[in-house]
């Protein structure tokens, strides 16, 4: 009997995988697209150039990756050798920041999560090197105009750097935009809070100071490194040579006032200009951030303010304050298949205050401004990669947004995803279509 029933599961189990397997491999990532070979010619009924400009009945010219013109000609005969494409709404590609897009597949699933190591300094880990090109989720956010993304990783004291990808590619070399962008440091949060159920009070400060002390620790032993030429390499510490040159940003993952500040003035005592990614409390130190020239990544915008004294608009808002103070900012979403939402947590911006083409800059040239890659990408301009998208409605309104074509770097995307060709598949089987 108990033969029979180990039989039984084996037979059970062995259909079960067979039916994963099969569910796995029914819906297919698009190929990635081949290099540009003819050249295009977008006649655009509203051209959105991402720098807070736009512009009617304009049409725009690439050839081999590059915007080569943008002017008003629309007469078809002067430019025959060009491929002509009618458009009602033209935008630059849109860029997500901060996400885990191709580092998580599936959250309830360990093994497809790989944006976390172990250990509290991972200087040395490089995010890029685990990018899944084959995600099923990245057709996903593509279809909704976002093109490339800063893949980030998290957790520790020092999560290791992320890298900035473009949304269509064999492998991750063939993704890399910029690799090893940003160092990322998550700093300790020094709200002390009171209750039954909390540490006393001093205790919980006496941690935060030892945390602070020993992430000053690892920056001076870091300092003195780089400094010299050492016989051993400690790729811990190697890690921090281009931070200490400048060629590498560092990004602070930090939401408190209190915190921003703590973190601004620490990392100016080593000669260091952050990043904040998060900033819920940005809005009380916006003369802080723009005296010491502080960009900051907003963390998604559709949420419940942080204090239960908010305004409860007050996410809505910070874009809003933060545009209206002079402080560089962006918006991002959290995690990966949450991207493919961006767009209209941006959009919600316009409602509270911003115009269209100012809550378009961020997510395109605010982003690539912060991200350091805006000399190629972020806004439609002769020179710059061609890299965009076009939609039949607002890209910025769910009601409307319908992302038709886009193109990277002058490569014809294929728009079609996993919840595209279900939709189809059982349409057909309840509707005939």
């Amino acid at each position: 009997m108990c033969q029979f029933e180990n039989l039984k599961m084996r037979r059970i189990l062995f259909v079960g995988i067979l039916f994963l397997f099969g569910t796995m491999t029914e819906a297919q990532v698009p190929s990635p697209s081949a290099a540009q070979s003819e050249k295009v010619w977008i006649l655009a009924g509203t051209l959105h150039l991402g720098n807070g400009h736009v512009y009617n009945n304009v049409s725009i010219r690439f050839d081999k990756g590059i915007i080569t013109a943008i002017d008003t000609s629309h007469a078809t005969k002067d430019f025959p050798d060009h491929v002509i494409v009618l458009a009602k709404h033209v935008y630059p590609g849109l860029i997500a920041p901060n996400t885990t897009i191709g580092l998580n597949e599936i959250d309830a699933v360990r093994s497809t999560r790989d944006y976390n190591e172990v250990g509290e300094n991972n200087a040395n880990i490089r995010s890029i090197i685990a990018y899944n090109a084959d995600s099923k989720v990245t057709p996903t956010i593509r279809s909704n105009g976002i093109l490339l993304a800063q893949i980030t990783p998290s957790g520790g004291s020092i999560s290791g750097n992320s890298s900035i990808v473009q949304l269509d590619a064999w492998n991750w070399e063939d993704a890399a935009v910029k690799t090893d962008d940003a160092l990322h440091l998550n700093w300790p949060r020094m709200h002390v809070q009171k209750g039954w159920w909390t540490e006393p009070g001093d205790i919980e400060k006496l941690q935060v100071d030892k945390e602070i002390k020993a992430m000053d620790e690892i920056f001076s032993n870091a300092k003195t490194y780089c400094s010299s030429k050492p016989e051993l390499l400690n790729l811990k510490l190697e890690a921090f040579r281009e931070v200490f040159s400048g060629k590498k940003k560092v990004y602070i993952h930090t939401d408190g006032a209190r915190e921003m500040i703590s973190a601004v003035q620490f990392m100016q005592r080593h000669g260091i200009t952050p990043v904040i990614v998060g900033g819920n409390e940005s809005h009380l130190i916006t003369g802080f951030l723009r005296g010491n020239k502080i960009a900051v990544i907003l963390i998604r915008t559709h949420n419940l303010p942080s204090l239960p004294e908010d305004d409860v608009d007050l996410p809505y808002k910070l874009p809003k304050i933060l545009h209206d103070s002079g402080v560089l900012y962006c918006i991002a979403d959290v995690g990966a298949w949450q991207q493919r939402n961006l767009p209209f947590q941006v959009g919600t911006a316009v409602a509270f205050g911003l115009t269209p083409e100012q809550a378009l800059m961020a997510v395109t040239k605010n982003t690539a401004e912060i991200l350091g890659i805006g000399k190629n990408y972020g806004t439609l301009e002769v020179g710059k990669s061609a890299t965009l998208i076009i939609s039949e409605g607002d890209i910025l309104d769910m009601k409307t947004s319908k992302v038709t074509r886009a193109w990277i770097d002058g490569r014809a995307i294929n728009l079609d995803n996993s919840q595209k060709q279900l939709d189809k598949k059982y349409k057909a089987k309840y509707f005939g279509e």
